[in-house]
């Protein structure tokens, strides 16, 4: 079994928003967003299937106090069709598990996303997507659902940037650097990437710069790494 990797705890506070990136044009069916029991929301996560959300461990996610929200693309809005779901217990590795205590109603609003196979391997330069709704740049908390497109940094240069004090591990996939950047509010949120007109999650908002540079690569759960994983804990619960 894989366990927890302490430096994803440690330092992922400091990703999560999505800074200079801009309205979705649409509600993605499979974001979630991770709200406390009064509706702040602090942490965001996909829909794999009609009983699991993937999000990160570091969100602390607790099954009595916290909650699942799908569907929503306009917190602002009541008007909404929202599924609100609670959590019947949360599984964590260095990503977490959370089952739903009664299973999400797919709609064409709430759906499942597809996540990459264990062998995947992404190239560097690849053109993906991060969604949620952590701060802008302005410093608020937005009411519409972010998105911003990251090209995907190889291991190598990542390393180079990063250095020895926050290493980079084969169970990290990096992207950005390149204007845009996740940050706090986006943890737990997902890295997608287009292949064939089909969006295939890839990795899984962790950690970055305390300030959220824009000019520095992100570091995201690489979700091929942790497919087996995913897949055995999903079975045998």
């Amino acid at each position: 079994m894989l366990w927890i990797i302490t430096c994803f705890v440690l330092v992922a506070s400091a990703v999560g928003r999505i800074v200079d990136g801009g309205n979705s044009l649409s509600a993605w069916p499979w974001q979630v967003s991770i709200q406390t029991s009064q509706g702040s929301h602090f942490c965001g996560g996909t829909l794999i299937n009609k009983n699991w959300i993937l999000t990160a461990a570091h969100c602390s996610v607790l099954a009595g106090n916290h909650r699942v929200v799908l569907g929503e693309y306009d917190r602002g809005s009541d008007d909404e069709a929202v599924q609100v779901k609670k959590i019947d217990k949360p599984l964590n590795n260095d990503v977490a598990l959370l089952r739903l205590a009664s299973p999400a109603q797919i709609t064409s609003r709430v759906s499942p996303v597809n996540l990459v196979s264990s062998s995947t391997n992404i190239p560097s330069g690849t053109l993906c997507v991060t969604t949620g709704w952590g701060r802008t740049a302005t410093g608020q908390g937005p009411r519409i659902l972010q998105e911003t497109t990251l090209p995907i940094v190889s291991t190598a240069e990542c390393r180079r940037y990063w250095g020895l004090t926050r290493p980079i591990t084969v169970s990290m996939i990096c992207a950005g650097g390149s204007g845009s950047s996740a940050c706090q509010g986006d943890s737990g949120g997902p890295l997608l990437c287009d292949s064939e007109g089909v969006w295939y999650q890839v990795g899984i908002v962790s950690w970055g710069t305390n300030d959220c540079s824009v000019n520095a690569p992100g570091v995201y759960s690489r979700v091929s790494y942790l497919r087996q994983w995913i897949d055995d804990t999903v079975s045998s619960n």
